[in-house]
């Protein structure tokens, strides 16, 4: 038996959930019964069915008999505790599967290797570890933000060949409409998207999901002294907003001003973001608020979106920033350059 490619497979299962699970993980499950699977499951939103659950419930009903002879697979640790849903190593155990494979364990305070406690101390054999860094990368988001107390930061933007972000300081079209396509893709997989004031007046964006089907993220804005008009599109109703800034605290329909002081805001900032569970989030602000987050090195990816046949000459020049792409792609006669910040590995 290959635990491998079980794993694999919840991990394949666990992706179909992402930006749909917060504040939970995404967690993939397969059943295997002398290398048959024979049930599968994945998380698919919070409150629901975990993905355990969910495979024991696929199973058909004249496999339901082989349970005590089957292993079971997850991508994650089995949960220990009582949420919205019952313990799902409590539900193994009753079940009386002969083995367990576990993915990666979960630093998560309620579970933190309890869950795996429990089956051992009921008899049941645990392999742990099987593709973990595979495991752990599912669940970046996750282990960031229960590790480091912080979200998840991905940094994005668009220059030209010479290395632009706009025309004569007013907004151009730097890549083209499938980038559009794959940046509104990344907002519905992530929780939150950051801007600060600057983006917000020079550009007027609306940071929603628009070019494909999908949930639109939580809106950040950075406006220190709330100069940005209520009529522009980031406080339209279209998504929940919170406002950084130093004037005020309330919290108006969809719209929550948080209050934060200038000094280290953005160690503060990130650090009532984890209050506010939010696991993940984009910076796509301009050149200012990314070069602060670089400068900090509070990041851990970057992607960068580049034409090479635009050559702009005068602008907002794009963030200074060093780091060598770990990937290259392209979308058409767009290149996308994928960074990872190995420092915080």
């Amino acid at each position: 038996m290959n635990h491998n490619t079980y794993i694999k497979r919840c991990i394949e299962l666990a992706e179909k959930a992402l930006g749909k699970t917060y504040p939970n993980p995404l967690v993939g499950s397969v059943i295997v019964h002398n290398d048959r699977i024979i049930g599968e499951g994945f998380h698919k939103k919070a409150g629901e069915p975990h993905a355990e659950i969910n495979a024991i419930s696929s199973i058909k009903d004249e496999d339901k008999h082989l349970i005590p002879e089957s292993t079971i697979y997850v991508s994650l640790e089995p949960c220990a505790h009582f949420g919205k849903t019952p313990p799902c190593a409590l539900k193994i155990v009753e079940l009386g599967f002969k083995k367990v494979v576990i993915g990666a364990m979960d630093s998560h305070d309620k579970v933190n290797g309890k869950g795996k406690k429990i089956i051992t101390d009921a008899g049941i054999e645990v392999v742990s570890s099987i593709l973990e860094d595979e495991s752990r990368g599912l669940n970046k988001r996750f282990f960031t933000y229960h590790e480091k107390k912080r979200p998840y930061i991905i940094l994005k933007w668009a220059q030209s060949a010479d290395g632009f972000m706009d025309k004569d300081f007013k907004p151009i079209q730097i890549s083209n409409s499938l980038s559009k396509q794959f940046v509104h893709q990344m907002r519905s997989e992530e929780h939150a998207i950051l801007v600060g004031k600057n983006t917000a007046l020079h550009d007027n964006p609306s940071l929603t999901v628009r070019e494909i089907e999908g949930r639109n993220p939580i809106r950040i804005l950075i406006d220190f002294n709330l100069e940005v008009p209520d009529d522009f599109n980031i406080y339209s109703e279209e998504a929940e907003t919170i406002i950084f800034n130093s004037i005020k605290n309330s919290e108006e329909k969809h719209l929550k001003f948080v209050k934060v002081e200038r000094e280290n805001s953005l160690e503060k900032i990130l650090g009532k973001l984890y209050g506010l569970q939010i696991q993940s989030v984009i910076i796509e602000g301009g050149r200012f608020t990314l070069q602060q987050f670089i400068d900090q090195d509070l990041w851990d990816e970057a992607i960068i979106f580049k034409n090479p046949d635009l050559y702009i000459k005068n602008g907002t020049k794009a963030p200074n920033f060093d780091s060598i792409p770990q990937k290259t792609g392209k979308l058409r006669d767009t290149e996308v350059l994928f960074f990872k910040n190995q420092g915080l590995d």
